[in-house]
């Protein structure tokens, strides 16, 4: 039976279709196909699994691998929709208490998540020093306060990535006054060192767990219903794999899925090592860059829908913009979003017969695009014509912040709406649309690696080279467990904290080991 287990079937949900892809062992694509998202997400995402198990050369009993990459959680933070209400508790007075949690959030974002947040006496030196005891009585109180009104928890504290103690303690507190089942997120498992980009990062991901769970329930629901029996991982930041129950705890880390997946899709289909990629959907456009045949990472704190992130993710810029993208006459002028009608393009839109002017009806307009039922009604050309005038320069103002030299770089354009893309643009030396381009992010999860990561706190005294040897060779075991080849993993990441002041020489070692599947 084993030798049968050779396809696999990549999967991407956006904020307007649902892609499926199926690829065999030699990443042949065999079948493919573009739904609707739907609104509680299982339907669309049953209805592709249903329609590429149905084209030939397809046997559901074959597919070994189910991946998803998906851009839900981006999409939730740019719309401000489906989020959790969070209690923000920051275990750092008073070191920390000149900038407020939050401090630079949009307003609607604050609004969307509650705006409940609080800082409290506690955290550490960077050599393990205790700056002030945690102050336990204020936690409580915090957490007593917002009973009721939070459906999150998100708590972070000075040197926390070091020293986790004081989280560990405020998430026992949480957990005692809000309920044993509150989402509880804390930052020494999700950021850096960096105090308030990895707090907000964790803020982000306690907001996110409902989207997170909402994707996978749709996910598993739909294979079983369809008799898939076959490892379900999920497209992360750096667009390797991770296993269901952890992408539930931490939604952060798809955030960045669904720009690294076409990112190595574009790559994959182009056979291009070095270019920029535009992905455009239908809420967002993701402009990211190919270097070397992946995503170029970033080197600097990361802008989510305006938060200042910094966990490790590939240099993205996303823009709310995508064929969805509402088009509204204001007395000042034309404003477009940053809503969408998402899935309900098809029917909302002018192009389909709709009351809703947006970008695509704007693209149809201007020959672009050809496709709906129907011309825009009279009285929407200047809107839509202004609308179309202010895509072309958001999409010049993308490509520039995007280059890093002064030369034309090729632009590979993927995903559904990738129609809004006009064929000239400045900076740009050509346009390139690949076969299979509408369903790239599904390629790109479909042929993404396995990852296994070792983080933990040693002594350096067996020797450097020996410390991170081991180290190496755990971080491989788990690449392995989670389906990785034996004989093509490499370690791709190793980081190394020291520990100061101590009695003998410590370091926090983190690596991480990648690889391809391995054939069943």
């Amino acid at each position: 039976m084993a030798f049968r287990l050779d396809l696999r079937l990549g999967i991407d949900v956006g904020g307007t279709h649902t892609d499926a892809v199926i690829l065999d062992r030699d990443n042949v694509v065999v079948a493919k196909t573009k739904q609707p998202t739907s609104l509680d997400v299982t339907t669309g995402v049953r209805a592709a699994i249903a329609a590429v198990i149905a084209q030939p050369g397809v046997d559901r009993e074959r597919i070994s691998h189910v991946m998803l990459g998906t851009t839900h959680a981006t999409n939730a933070v740019l719309e401000r929709r489906r989020l959790h209400s969070v209690a923000v508790l920051r275990v750092g007075a008073p070191s920390s208490v000149a900038v407020r949690p939050l401090f630079g959030w949009p307003a609607d974002l604050v609004a969307a998540i509650g705006g409940h947040a609080e800082i409290v006496r506690g955290g550490y030196e960077y050599d393990g020093r205790e700056i002030v005891a945690f102050d336990a009585e204020a936690t409580r109180a915090f957490f007593t306060s917002v009973k009721g009104e939070v459906e999150a928890v998100a708590i972070s504290a000075v040197f926390s990535p070091m020293f986790a103690t004081h989280e560990l303690a405020a998430a026992v507190i949480a957990r005692e006054v809000l309920g044993a089942d509150i989402i509880v997120s804390l930052s020494h498992e999700i950021g850096s060192l960096g105090l308030l980009a990895r707090e907000n990062a964790t803020v982000l991901n306690a907001a996110l767990t409902e989207v997170a769970r909402e994707v996978a329930t749709a996910l598993t629901t739909s294979l079983q219903e369809h008799g898939i029996d076959a490892s379900v991982l999920f497209a992360q930041n750096d667009g390797t794999l991770m296993a269901l129950d952890y992408a539930v705890r931490f939604p952060i880390l798809t955030i960045g899925s669904g720009p690294a997946n076409s990112i190595r899709g574009a790559a994959f289909l182009t056979g291009r090592t070095d270019a920029l990629v535009a992905d455009v959907g239908g809420t967002s456009t993701d402009f990211g860059m190919l270097v070397n045949g992946f995503p170029r990472e970033s080197t600097s704190a990361v802008d989510i829908g305006g938060v200042s992130t910094n966990f490790r993710m590939p240099d993205v810029l996303a823009i709310a913009l995508g064929g969805g993208t509402i088009v509204r006459q204001t007395p000042t002028g034309v404003e477009l979003g940053p809503d969408s009608v998402g899935y309900r393009l098809p029917s909302e839109a002018l192009s389909f017969g709709g009351s809703t002017p947006t970008v695509t009806d704007a693209a149809v307009q201007a020959g672009r695009a050809t496709i709906g039922t129907m011309p825009a009604p009279a009285g929407h050309e200047r809107a839509l014509s202004s609308a179309l005038d202010i895509v072309d320069s958001m999409i010049a103002d993308a490509v520039d912040r995007m280059k890093l030299g002064k030369g034309d770089v090729a632009l590979i354009v993927v995903g559904g709406g990738s129609v809004l893309i006009p064929e000239s643009i400045p900076g740009v030396s050509q346009v390139l649309r690949p076969d299979h381009y509408d369903v790239a992010n599904a390629i790109g999860a479909a042929i993404a690696q396995v990852s296994g990561r070792w983080d933990e706190v040693v002594s350096m005294a067996p020797g450097r080279t020996r410390v991170i040897e081991a180290a190496c060779a755990q971080a491989r075991a788990r690449a392995i467990e989670a389906g990785a080849d034996p004989e093509h993993i490499e370690i791709v990441e190793i980081d190394e904290i020291p520990l100061a002041y101590l009695t003998e020489p410590v370091a926090r070692i983190s690596v991480k080991a990648v690889g391809p599947l391995g054939r069943l």
